[in-house]
């Protein structure tokens, strides 16, 4: 156990929200201070944010997953002071704040991959990467290397390099020293190799001891079993896309039955449930997918799936704008999903977002509790949430008209979370269009 599991999280894109220009120009501009000048940190406060995830910080070449100096905030958001600002702001709403570990891969800006291009076999950095000398490049380096996902200027790092990894492991630990933060999300944590997650697993578990408090370790992982990068020796936890999959698949094909078939194989309690007791992070987008107002083919459905996310089992994570509902798609790249943002906007929605994360931070069954599936329906789903004793049954209808729903709530009343009225089980329950009721047992 830890702070995490009942985070509500938030997820920034700096160099998109800020405005930054997608090249680096080499400019110094303090826009990471807009983060808290503009309220934003206010803003999560008021959401019931608890953790906030900030992607790329560090000087790059571009969209920050090219890393050139793992040290230095990218002069196009600012100083290292203007981050040290931003983490101390957070913290003092009471908001935990990760950065975004890049280590698979670096940018060819990289100091290191730099020396090797000057010096060839005669830089001491040469093993930090994989280099075949008997290759070219577009560049005409004079030998070639390992990629990430094929896109030539991504430079894979070598973990099976000592040197390196413990370079990696000193910059973590500067983070937290200089900076204070609170754990790291570890991007592509899928591609990394599994003895350099169990080194940083090491590390983070040194820092968590330092701080009397974890560390956190949250991997970026797409597909298969979750369980290869999460556990004691590796990630406290992940993303979990399976989920994202059947959350907005399931609305789009009013087939409730498949992400209530993924909750059941995550959280169940039979044999062959992968994650029972474990706290993947949760999501409907990020700055990878389309926003979900896009995603919806009818965007009254917002409302309940944000009451899906916040009560279903994990840590739901709110990506910034999609609270009051903005749209973006991948066309010409990611920017319309990074788009730069003057300032917190506010509507029903993010009330009612904010009511959703109230009503999960009053109740330990929400964040902690098992997983019971009473009902599906093409459009409906009720499953029960226990912990210690408290129950709370969690109802969700994504319907356009009312719908009664069945099921053996092993108690006469429930006392909704979300609106405070009581709701009698006997006969049925009506459930209202668009909607979620958060039912705490009495």
């Amino acid at each position: 156990m830890s702070w995490f599991e009942e985070s509500v999280a938030y997820q920034i894109y700096p160099l998109g929200l800020c405005g930054a220009p997608y090249e680096n120009d080499g400019v110094l501009a303090h826009r990471l201070r807009r983060i808290v000048d503009d309220g934003w940190v206010s803003h999560m406060g008021k959401l019931g944010v608890s953790c906030l995830i900030l992607n790329p910080v560090f000087e790059s070449l571009s969209h920050g997953y090219d890393t050139s100096d793992y040290t230095k905030v990218d002069c196009r958001l600012g100083t290292n002071e203007d981050l040290k600002a931003l983490v101390d702001a957070c913290h003092e709403a009471g908001i935990k704040v990760l950065l975004d570990g890049v280590f698979n891969h670096v940018g060819r800006g990289f100091w290191a991959f730099k020396d090797v291009i000057e010096k060839r076999g005669e830089s001491r950095y040469c093993d930090w990467f994989e280099i075949d000398w008997g290759g070219n490049t577009e560049w005409d380096d004079g030998f070639s290397y390992s990629t990430w996902q094929g896109v030539p200027y991504l430079v894979k790092l070598n973990h099976r390099s000592f040197e390196l990894n413990e370079y990696l492991a000193n910059v973590i630990r500067a983070w937290e020293s200089e900076f204070g933060i609170d754990g790291l999300r570890l991007d592509v944590a899928y591609c990394l190799d599994r003895g350099f997650l169990g080194y940083l697993r090491q590390v983070a578990d040194e820092l968590s001891g330092k701080r009397g408090e974890k560390f956190l370790l949250l991997g970026e992982t797409m597909f298969g079993d979750y369980n290869q990068w999460m556990g004691d020796d590796l990630c406290d936890t992940v993303t979990n896309y399976e989920a994202y999959k059947g959350l907005w698949s399931s609305l789009n094909s009013a087939n409730m039955h498949e992400v209530a078939y993924a909750l059941e194989r995550q959280s169940g309690s039979h044999p062959w449930d992968l994650y029972t007791g474990k706290h993947l992070l949760n999501f409907v987008d990020n700055h990878d997918v389309p926003r979900i107002a896009t995603k919806l083919d009818d965007r009254n459905q917002l409302k309940p799936l944000y009451g899906l996310l916040f009560g279903m089992p994990g840590v739901p994570c709110v990506y910034y704008g999609s609270e009051w509902g903005i749209e973006g798609e991948q066309r010409f790249g990611d920017h319309e999903l990074r788009p730069a943002l003057d300032a917190p906007e506010w509507n029903d929605l993010t009330d009612w977002i904010e009511v959703l994360g109230d009503a999960r931070s009053s109740c330990k069954a929400l964040a902690w509790g098992s997983y019971e599936q009473l009902q599906v329906a093409p459009q409906q789903l009720v499953f029960l949430r226990e912990f210690e004793g408290e129950r709370v049954i969690v109802a969700v209808n994504v319907a356009p008209e009312r719908a009664v729903v069945h099921f053996d709530a092993r108690s006469g009343q429930g006392r909704d979370l979300i609106t405070g009225r009581m709701h009698d089980f006997g006969g049925g329950s009506e459930l209202e269009p668009y909607s979620v009721c958060y039912w705490k047992l009495e």
